[in-house]
This record gives C-alpha cells, structure tokens and sequence, in this order.
C-alpha cells in the first residue's frame, strides 16, 4: 500500500497537510535502520489524516493489532518496531511543545522507542562499535559510556550559547549541519540514535524559526546517516578525514530550499576510480565489461538490490519470486561468491533484522548497466 502523501500536502487542509507531512516523515525514517511499516499502520495513518481517528487511537489500534496477532513470522519483529515507532515520530512531529535540554533529547527516544526497546529512553553504560557499509566495514568512534552525559550537555549549552546575529544563511547551515554532526556522534542510546537526532531537530530548527520542509527525512534518511557517518570519520593511515561536505548539502536542500544531488554512492570511502572518473564517449565497439557477473540472473538480481538494503522476503517480493530455495541457488548464493553483495550482519547471518546490500563491487556493476 501506497499512501499518496503529496496530494495531501499539496491540496489537503491545513490540519491534513500537517498530519500529511509528520507521517511521511515518521514512516520515511525508518529506512534509517532498513526497517519498513505494514499496510496496516498506513491504513491507520490515513484515518488519522482524514480525521476519522486521534493518535490514541492510533497506538491503541496499532498496539491491538500486534497483540492479536496468532501466528508470527520472522520480520513481525521488526514490522512491530516501524509502525510503533512510526506512530510516536508522527504524534511528537504534530506537537507544538518542545524541550531543549538533556532531558527533553532522552524524553524524545524514550517516547520513540517506549514498548519496542527496553532502554527506551535510558543512556547506555556500555561502549559501542557499528560496521558501517559506508566505511566498507569500518566504525565511527562513538563517545565513551562514561562520558555521554557530559558530551550531551556540553553540546548543547555551546548551541544555546551561540549567536547566528550577522551569519550569513550559509555560515547558518553550516553550524547547523556541525551541531547536529556533534549531537549525532555522541550516540548515547543503544539503538535508535538517528531517528531521534532527526526529531530532535526537525523540532529545534521550528523552535529558532525555520520552517523546513521534513520530506528530505523521509526520501534520504539512509543518505542523512551515511553522511552523519562521513562527517565524524577520521583514518589517517588511510588518509581519510571527516567530510561536512555531505551533510552540509543536505542541510542546503532542508534550509535553503536547493536541489543538491544526494547519493549514497557518493559517500563511500576509497570508491572505485571509475565512479568519479568520466566515461569518454566512442562511436568505435564498446570495451568490454570491467566487471563481468557469471549469469544474466545476478545482473538483474543486483538492478533490484540497487543502493537498498533489503531481507530475503522483500527482495522475494520485489522480483516476483516465491520459491526461496532457488532464489538463493540462482540468485543470492551466487551473487555473493562473486563478491557482489554481503550481508548487514555479517557476524551473525540469522539476525532478525538481517539484510542483504550491494559490495563496492557490486555498485559498480550496477552503475555500468
């Protein structure tokens, strides 16, 4: 199911149009974690839109549905989690009230995650590491557990402290995109740091004054992290630095209303030279392909993995296929021992949230057809 949230943002009533815009962008995040709601809970959301039911209602009916629920399957777990989590990003989006404090930033993912994660709202005691696909497999450094309070507060009081008076909007953007870059690399929860860095500032940027269009949230959540990622990534035997650039061009398109090309592929560390080289136009036969795939299976079965991360039964559903076992005979198995897709959990292959993704590799061979 599709909702057609542009008709209503674009035609709709005020109160639709809000209602509208905070959906998109609840159900739009999820992408963040790979994760995608049920029909159900769109169906639920356009009754909300309409009018016809409350946000209580909502979360009564959504927590209804999951508790009537007889028989489960595998990715039950993680649909539950994107329609709850969905439900309390769109109700917190249509408040008008809003902290900005310690308090108020923990308040956000304990309200996010509460009945889907048992930290709900707690900062972690523990320190962390996360293979990021973006770094080929590398981790930002994330702040020490013992550290995290302190890091927040501090973030926090330097941009209550500072001053924009005489800032041009580009020197705006760009502390913006620091601040949140800042904010993000604390990563004081156990999961779910990045939807709720992305409320808390969709909710301080309409507290100082900016009316942002949220639909950058929706369409490029996974970009909005990736380039978190690059922004606080730093490998000097690899030569390799944090880069703003990606994130400040995303703030450019939220702020300033510009159309910056925002691609995933863009991102990755030591991308294959001919990704940014320019192909020279012939009129003479073509070279051969650089990167040949053993079957016209895989190739097709890469332009449906794209620049997605999807579960065995999403990518099942999107190319039309049932039988699972020749799906991973013909078309995952081999396209993995080519090295052209991997896992997103590498180290634990029956993670409930496990998806597959496209190789350096793979890209390439995506991006030559």
């Amino acid at each position: 199911m599709k909702i057609d949230f542009e008709s209503y943002i674009r035609n709709g009533e005020p109160d639709k149009k809000e209602k509208a815009s905070a959906w998109k962008t609840a159900i739009g995040l999820q992408a963040v974690d790979g994760l995608q709601t049920s029909d159900y809970l769109k169906d639920t959301a356009v009754k909300h839109i309409e009018g016809d039911i409350s946000m209580d209602e909502v979360k009564a009916l959504i927590n209804g549905y999951y508790q009537s629920k007889t028989i489960r399957t595998p990715n039950d777990e993680d649909t539950e989690e994107a329609d709850k989590v969905s439900a309390n990003i769109a109700r917190i989006l249509n408040e008008k009230s809003f902290a900005y404090s310690v308090t108020g930033f923990t308040s956000i993912h304990r309200r996010l995650f509460e009945g889907v994660f048992k930290f709900a709202g707690k900062i972690r005691n523990y320190d962390i590491t996360k293979k990021e696909w973006v770094l080929r497999g590398d981790t930002v450094l994330y702040v020490n557990a013992e550290d995290l309070h302190r890091a927040i507060e501090y973030d926090l009081e330097q941009e209550k402290n500072f001053s924009y008076k005489g800032l041009s909007l580009d020197e705006v953007v760009a502390h913006i995109a620091k601040f949140v870059s800042n904010l993000w690399q604390i990563h004081p929860f156990g999961e779910g740091n990045t939807r709720t860095t992305a409320v808390f500032i969709i909710k301080y940027l309409r507290s100082i004054g900016f009316d942002v269009n949220n639909d950058l949230f929706a369409e490029h959540s996974w970009y909005f992290r990736n380039a978190l990622v690059r922004a606080n990534y730093r490998n000097v035997r690899k030569g390799i630095e944090p880069d703003m650039n990606f994130l400040i061009l995303f703030f450019r398109n939220l702020m300033m209303g510009e159309h910056n090309e925002l691609k995933n592929r863009h991102m990755i560390v030591n991308p294959p030279s001919e990704w940014v080289e320019k192909a020279i136009p012939t009129s003479t036969r073509q070279a051969p392909d650089k990167y040949p795939t053993s079957s016209t299976t895989v190739q097709s079965f890469i332009q449906v993995l794209a620049e997605q991360q999807l579960s065995i039964k999403e990518m099942l559903t999107a190319m039309n296929l049932k039988d699972r076992e020749n799906f991973m005979a013909n078309y995952l198995n081999p396209a993995m021992e080519e090295g052209l897709v991997v896992m997103l959990y590498p180290n634990n292959p029956k993670h409930p949230r496990q998806k597959y993704l496209l190789t350096v590799k793979g890209l390439a061979v995506y991006h030559s057809k």
